[in-house]
């Protein structure tokens, strides 16, 4: 019965002697070799018989644990207990000391592993910080894993540019919206969209109605000028021979006038309707009414837009024909807020039609202006493009592209060099073959896939490209300041 295992399922029995796992208060002599029977030295009766053996277990833990913080695991595993009261030998089966000794075995295992802090595990391939502020170094591990790719910081003369969208519209100046003046029926269209006309070339016959009231009237007013002009030349005459009053002169010379007026009402009403001067010396020789309304072109250009057709009634606010003079265009764009310092009146700039990608036409800024767009912060630009081909057309998209004043000496890095750090921009400065070095940078303007640096870096240095957004990483990882 006695050699049955303390850990065996069978039925629990009071131990004569109970080991007491409280480890004393006991002085240790440093530089001692460790005595085999430390452990077993720990298990002696101190304790109530009552006792568990769980809680004479976490009592020995505890006094361990107490001692390894006073003394360090280096003094109590290289120590000798010496007790200050005998130990009397407590008699037990092998197989109840076996189970003993591997319980408090585990149990200090346990607490080796639990207390040991997280700098003390080891961890495989992790970056190793220099001393120096501001630097960073990579194990070998870590840099075979790291992609790095470098490049020089540049010195040279840097131009920039800026592209703005546009679209391409007609010069306003040379456009043209041909309407009527007086209500009338389409009688005849003679030309069509996108043909060619010149000054005074017909676009299109109406006839009007109004038009023939208005000229009616006109030969009215005229017939009673002229009686009025020869009642008045009459009675003056008969006055020289004082054959009327002076009044009757005077009444038929206020007639003449009044007639005079009427005809000259009756004349502008003409011409406000658009009757030319050909027309009314015509209605004065043949006294005939024509009512027809001729639609003419302006000037020289072309037929961009149509809205008439045969036989319909138009109206004086409807926009009957289009003429514009392409030989040069207006290129339209919106530049924002933070662009707008690069732009200047008379400014030379190149555009980008979409339609013909390879070919750059030149043109001028003939306007800047004066206010922004409250909802897209964007100010309008007009440039003025030369069109000898027409190759340019209404509504096109374009781009603007506008170049600043060239800087002699600038430092340039690549775009992808540049990470956000915790005070602004930063570049990683390679020192070594597996050292950096964290730089905070001030940048300028962005040229296509390079930027301008005004502070932090020097030419030649070599700057982190490719892996640079994991060295920022393994930066904040360990807290590294960045160096100014």
């Amino acid at each position: 019965m006695l050699k049955k295992s303390l850990f065996s399922p069978a039925q629990p029995r009071r131990l004569l002697h109970p080991p007491a796992l409280s480890l004393p208060r006991l002085p240790l002599r440093p530089g001692t070799r460790p005595s085999p029977n430390f452990v077993l030295a720990a298990l002696v009766p101190s304790g109530k018989r009552e006792a568990s053996l769980v809680k004479r277990v976490s009592l020995f833990v505890r006094d361990l644990r107490d001692l390894r913080q006073e003394r360090g695991w280096s003094e109590v595993l290289s120590a000798r207990v010496a007790p200050v009261v005998p130990v009397t030998p407590v008699p037990h089966t092998i197989y109840e000391r076996r189970g003993i000794v591997l319980l408090v075995a585990l149990v200090f295992a346990g607490l080796v592993a639990c207390e040991r802090t997280p700098e003390q595990a080891p961890e495989a391939g992790k970056a190793v910080v220099a001393e120096r502020s501001g630097f960073l170094r990579l194990t070998p591990e870590e840099l075979a894993r790291t992609a790095i790719e470098v490049a020089p910081v540049a010195r040279g003369q840097l131009r920039v540019l800026r592209e703005f969208p546009a679209t391409v519209q007609s010069n306003e100046n040379e456009l043209a919206e041909v309407t009527t003046l007086i209500r009338g029926r389409v009688v005849r269209v003679h030309v069509d969209v996108g043909q060619d006309v010149k000054k005074d070339t017909l676009l299109a016959m109406l006839h009007s109605t109004d038009l023939g009231v208005a000229e009616g009237a006109y030969l009215k007013a005229a017939a009673k000028l002229h009686e009025a002009d020869l009642a008045y030349e009459r009675a003056r005459d008969l006055y020289q021979h004082k054959a009327v009053s002076l009044a009757e002169l005077q009444r038929r010379e206020a007639e003449m006038k009044t007639a005079r007026a009427e005809a000259r009402e009756t004349q502008g009403r003409l011409e406000l309707l658009g009757v030319t001067r050909q027309e009314v010396e015509r209605l004065d020789r043949e006294h005939t009414i024509k009512a027809d309304v001729p639609l003419r072109a302006p000037f020289d250009g072309r037929v961009i837009m149509r809205n008439i057709t045969r036989g319909e009634v138009v109206e004086t606010q409807q926009k009957l024909f289009t003429v514009a003079d392409l030989s040069d265009v207006w290129v339209v764009g919106n530049v924002p807020e933070k662009d707008v310092q690069y732009i200047r009146k008379e400014q030379r700039v190149d555009v980008i039609v979409s339609a013909y990608p390879h070919a750059i036409v030149p043109g001028t800024i003939t306007y800047i202006g004066d206010v922004l767009d409250p909802v897209t912060r964007t100010m309008r630009l007009r440039v003025t493009v030369p069109n000898p081909d027409r190759l340019l057309k209404p509504e096109m998209f374009a781009t603007v592209r506008v170049y600043s004043a060239p800087t002699p000496d600038a430092l340039t890095v690549p775009i992808a060099a540049v990470q956000n750090g915790p005070a602004g921009k930063m570049v990683f400065v390679q020192r070594g073959a597996n050292e950096f070095e964290v730089r905070m940078v001030k940048l300028g303007d962005e040229q296509g896939e390079v930027v301008t640096v005004l502070e932090g870096v020097s030419a030649g240095e070599q700057v982190v490209t490719k892996g640079s957004f994991v060295l920022k990483s393994e930066m904040e990882r360990h807290k590294i300041e960045p160096a100014l």
